[in-house]
Parts: structure tokens; sequence; C-alpha cells
């Protein structure tokens, strides 16, 4: 699912970080023709899904994004609203130590056919209606995230960049769909972002640890080969398109 086409540099690279992350997450788009494929083989139940709303915070210019950072604030149906502060690409050894014990922080490799990436995230969570509020600028969009979230933003963000100074990009409504299927017996999280022009991203993704990552991908590829789901498609990242989308000025005219 991800190894077979990286480069063997890329994949003593991929395997050195994936030794000291904390987790490692598989994705893989599935294209438009292979949707309903990908439905039947997982049994799933498109009614069962929940519906998400994605905020991301930058500047109109994307200095954060260039920066490597991501802000996001994330309401849940039926949950407690979650936000989180991201750095990529990192180093898991050049981390300070005192982040790597913080059950709020995690590093983790993301990876999909032809490429991986891997991240640091600093998780919390916030009240689904204050993000509402601060997304329509009533509110305080700093006061969304954690004092140890603000700290490890101060940390990276470009000089003079304040939290909040930072423009709403969104939202991405999001349809989440979680399935245990029983020939693979791990959970398989499906996502449909629904972008403002009509486009749509659907990603397939399951999480284990890293000393399991090649054997999980190895059964994920097996498992979805054998139903006929298409593994060679273009791959797509759901923030990346997001943010490209809000930014462009021909898209808010």
């Amino acid at each position: 699912m991800v190894a077979s086409q990286l480069s063997n540099d890329d994949l003593r690279e991929m395997l050195e970080l994936v030794k000291d992350a904390d987790s490692v997450e598989l994705k893989l788009t599935i294209h438009e023709s292979a949707r309903a494929r990908t439905m039947k083989a997982l049994d799933a139940d498109p009614l069962e899904a929940q519906i998400r709303q994605v905020f991301f915070f930058d500047t109109p210019e994307l200095s954060l994004n260039a920066a490597g950072l991501v802000v996001r604030a994330r309401r849940r149906q039926g949950e407690a609203g979650d936000t989180v502060v991201k750095l990529r690409p990192v180093v898991p050894t050049d981390l300070p130590e005192d982040l790597r014990t913080s059950s709020s922080f995690n590093v983790e490799v993301d990876a999909m056919p032809g490429g991986f990436v891997c991240s640091a995230s600093f998780k919390g969570v916030a009240d689904n209606a204050a993000i509402r509020e601060a997304a329509a600028g009533g509110g305080s969009i700093r006061k969304l995230f954690s004092k140890e979230q603000r700290a490890f933003y101060a940390d990276h963000a470009p000089d003079g960049i304040e939290l909040d100074s930072l423009s709403v990009l969104g939202p991405i409504p999001i349809l989440k769909l979680k399935v245990r299927p029983e020939r693979f017996g791990r959970r398989l999280v499906g996502e449909l972002w629904l972008y403002p022009d009509g486009s749509q991203i659907v990603e397939l993704s399951t999480k284990c640890r890293p000393d399991e990552a090649f054997q999980v991908a190895a059964e994920a590829r097996a498992f979805l080969h054998s139903h006929g789901v298409d593994l060679t498609g273009e791959q797509q990242t759901k923030t990346k398109t997001a943010l490209e989308f809000f930014s462009d000025p021909k898209q808010q005219a």
C-alpha cells in the first residue's frame, strides 16, 4: 500500500522516522470510479457517518502553511469539538523530551502510496459553539486553544503572526464513517470532504503502532486489492486542497 511505490532512499528515511514515531496512519485517496466498490467491500452504511465541520486558520498568503504549521478547529456531531496545532515535517528525535511525554502531543507518520510525512501534533478539546462563534468573527481564535498549544504555536509561527490575527479558511463539511470489515479485522476510517466548488476527496485510512506499520500496510493492500479497489489512483491531500481553495481570491469572488 505504501512501500512498493517508494525509492530505496525514501524507504530508508521512512523506516527511521517510523522507528521513533508514536503512531502511523496509512492513507489512501479513493478515486470516484472506485467509491461504490469500496463501500460495498467495507459493508459500510452511509447513514452511520458522523457530520463534521473543519475550519483552518492561516494568513491569506498561507504564511503558516509555508512555515510547516497547520492550525485547525473541528466541530463534531454528538461530540465535543477539537483543535490541533500541527508542525510538519519533523524528525522525532529532534523534538524536546517534555513534549514527547505530554498526553496531548503525538508524533505520527502519515503514509500514502508514493509519499509520507512525519508530523507533530498538539491536540486539544474545544466547545462546538465556541468554534462556530470564533469562525464567524464573534469570538477569540486564541481562546479555542490550550496554553500548551499556544506555546507550541508561538515557538514555530513566523514572527508577528498572532493567533487572533489569522483568517478563517473554511468551513469544510465532512462525513466520517468508521467500519471494521470482518475479513480485514482492523478499523478503517472513511472521510468524505465536500469542497464549496463541488469537488470531493474521499480518503480511507487506518492507524497502527509503528512496529506493525508495514505488516498492516501489506494486509490492507491485499484486502482492498481482493475487492477490486484501485490502489494506483492519484493521491490528494485534504488539508492542502482546502488551504489552496480558501486562499484563492478567484474562489472567493
